[in-house]
């Protein structure tokens, strides 16, 4: 239930991910709303609010996967993502940023795919290629994502924008 809360949170760096606490998401109608304190752009702790809508689908929905972790862990305060013992026993402590790249990686080869090319990194990665391969505008993506620029944001997407908007196939030849 953690891991796939973590994962489906969004295009955020595993350190602000690590940086949550319980009471910087608020569940709303429309969604959660996540408070990002501290950031590697926000180095001053100005904080950024983040909206993560509800997924069409319940098994890949962060809202419901964000629920679902909080009836299970059964906190209501400190650190959002934590530790679990082999024992499965819940820790007090907050996640490490390594932690959150095995999880990644865990969960990669679990699905199936090859681990070594997966990272926390792909958290934003994969968000970027996907949203803009399926057409999301450049703004929207970098604003969801808090990219500063678009050449930063485009430096994340991978060949998922390859045949989306292929010139050469609108040419009629």
């Amino acid at each position: 239930m953690r891991d796939r809360a973590l994962l489906l949170a969004g295009p955020f760096r595993r350190s602000e991910l690590v940086g949550l606490d319980v009471a910087d998401i608020t569940d709303t109608e429309d969604g959660l709303h996540i408070v990002v304190r501290r950031s590697k752009s926000d180095q001053e702790g100005e904080g950024d609010l983040v909206g993560v809508p509800y997924g069409s689908h319940p098994p890949t929905c962060p809202v419901r996967a964000w629920r679902a972790w909080l009836a299970v862990s059964e906190i209501t305060e400190g650190p959002a993502f934590r530790g679990i013992t082999r024992h499965g026993k819940i820790s007090e402590t907050r996640l490490t940023a390594r932690a959150v790249a095995d999880v990644v990686k865990v969960r990669a080869h679990a699905a199936g795919l090859d681990a070594k090319t997966f990272a926390a990194h792909s958290l934003r990665a994969g968000f970027a290629t996907e949203a803009f391969g399926q057409g999301v505008p450049e703004f929207s993506v970098m604003r969801h994502g808090r990219w500063k620029s678009a050449s930063s944001m485009r430096g994340y997407i991978r060949e998922g924008s390859l045949w989306s908007d292929n010139a050469a196939a609108k040419l009629g030849l």
